[in-house]
């Protein structure tokens, strides 16, 4: 009998991974289609994808070509590959497209072969300023010693200029606590760049996985290492047309997260119109695009659950005035704060050194508009309503004057 009849041979396959781009078709302009062959050549299996014979011009820009083979000789597929991509926060409008690069491509690739599949991009190493290490100081301090005899949920804002890296300290602070789930909603989706870089890109976030529409998605993550959540508002506490949780995002609400950060606080809290702000989701419904989910949000009636609440903004006036937060619940870092850092740094490696010199001026009233004001009936100038009609603008203006 054959020996091959005991030892089967292994079959002649050479796995490929391969990626193309189509720069004729405006519908894919600056991405990349990843794809994977064992049977045919790189060449032969994209032409398959193309019905016209022998075109005389080929659509299509062959950019990558890379075995799919591990050390071990065990391979691994595009499907892998689009994982890896999509966990380092590539996005992937569909399919097997992908925004990216070729080496970014190249890069995954290897780190499926090396198995360190979610670090194909950590390069940052710097580590947190004297005011984020403050922040975190404070924060993790007041959560780690609260008690609450009403039983609520201990929340913390951060009251911090622009630039302060409020995305970088937030993932520190959960790291300081061992949070292992975070959820970050948001009334402004164009921030999620920035909380999908700072922990695909910093190496003390190694492991950490990023979820969010058109990326990484909550059933393809390994459930056993910490993970981010981004959504916005309008996403996560908008309803169905029946009144009910979205049965996409029913995940999401069996969670019970260790932390929801609420970002750019200040675009939805205390808006008349904070409904312009909302945009619709995939399923283009539009009432969520008119604001729906805005009276859920409220941390009594929040139906999401959490253990702590991170309140971040750069101009939370009305939030603190209003009594929301008490002064052992805020951290504040304002530009003059800055600039004093700036000037009173010692020593070599001032962090702050680039910082532009900043001149803060007052403005003093002329006697005749203060005489006018003095002897009306109310102050016609309030900052929280000075965008609103100005019989609204006035109304607790007696109040103002008074204080």
């Amino acid at each position: 009998m054959p020996n091959d009849k005991f030892f089967p041979q292994r079959p002649k396959l050479k796995p490929m991974i391969y990626a193309y781009e189509e720069p004729g078709n405006n519908q894919v302009r600056g991405l990349l289609k990843v794809g994977y062959t064992a049977q045919l050549s790189v060449q032969k299996r994209i032409e398959q994808q193309f019905p016209i014979k022998k075109p005389v011009l080929r659509p299509y820009i062959i950019k990558v070509e890379e075995s799919a083979m591990k050390a071990d000789g065990s391979a691994f597929t595009d499907k892998d590959v689009h994982r890896v991509l999509r966990s380092n926060g590539f996005y992937n409008p569909g399919g097997e497209w992908f925004a990216c690069s070729p080496d970014d491509v190249r890069r995954a690739v290897e780190a499926l072969r090396q198995g360190e599949e979610s670090d194909m991009s950590r390069t940052a190493t710097f580590r947190m300023r004297p005011e984020q290490q403050a922040a975190v100081d404070k924060t993790s301090a007041h959560f780690a010693g609260y008690q609450s005899e009403t039983g609520r949920t201990p929340h913390f804002l951060w009251n911090c200029k622009m630039r302060f890296g409020k995305t970088f300290a937030a993932y520190q602070l959960a790291l300081r606590m061992k949070w292992q789930r975070l959820l970050v909603l948001t009334f402004k989706p164009a921030v999620r760049s920035a909380w999908q870089e700072d922990l695909a890109q910093h190496t003390d976030f190694k492991g950490w996985q990023f979820v969010a529409r058109g990326g990484l998605q909550y059933e393809d993550i390994d459930k056993s290492r910490p993970f981010v959540c981004f959504a916005s508002f309008q996403d996560f506490l908008g309803k169905n047309k029946a009144g009910g949780i979205k049965a996409k995002n029913e995940w999401a609400h069996a969670i019970n997260w260790d932390c929801i950060i609420l970002d750019e606080y200040h675009y939805g809290a205390w808006r008349d119109k904070a409904k312009d702000l909302y945009d619709a989701d995939e399923e283009g419904e539009v009432e969520a695009a008119r604001g729906k989910g805005q009276d859920d949000f409220c941390e009594d009636i929040m139906p999401l659950t959490t253990g702590a609440y991170l309140y971040l903004s750069g101009t939370p006036f009305r939030a603190i005035n209003s009594g929301e937060f008490i002064e052992e619940e805020i951290f504040n870092w304002t530009y003059s704060d800055e600039q004093r850092a700036k000037e009173e740094w010692q020593g070599d490696d001032n962090p702050y050194a680039a910082l532009p010199r900043m001149v803060m001026m007052t403005y003093q009233m002329p006697a005749a508009i203060e005489d006018i004001a003095k002897k009306g009936e109310f102050n016609e100038f309030d900052l929280n309503e000075s965008s609103l009609p100005q019989a609204k603008a006035t109304r607790h203006s007696s109040d103002m004057r008074k204080r």
